[in-house]
């Protein structure tokens, strides 16, 4: 594997764990009534900031 296949499978890896997370935190404010904890905004916040500079390195 190449290392710019790498990198895309590293993306694709990062943003299916956002998405999930995402996916989780959104049923908990609209089924559940459940507010996110700060600290799991700013983690997810972390991820995407992490993602975005491993997408702006190519």
């Amino acid at each position: 594997m190449t290392d710019i296949e790498q990198k895309k499978e590293n993306v694709k890896m990062h943003l299916k764990d956002l998405r999930q997370n995402l996916k989780k935190m959104h049923l908990e404010v609209a089924e559940e009534l459940i507010l996110p904890k700060p600290g799991e905004v700013k983690d997810l916040m972390n991820k995407m900031d992490k993602l975005l500079k491993l997408i702006e390195s190519k």
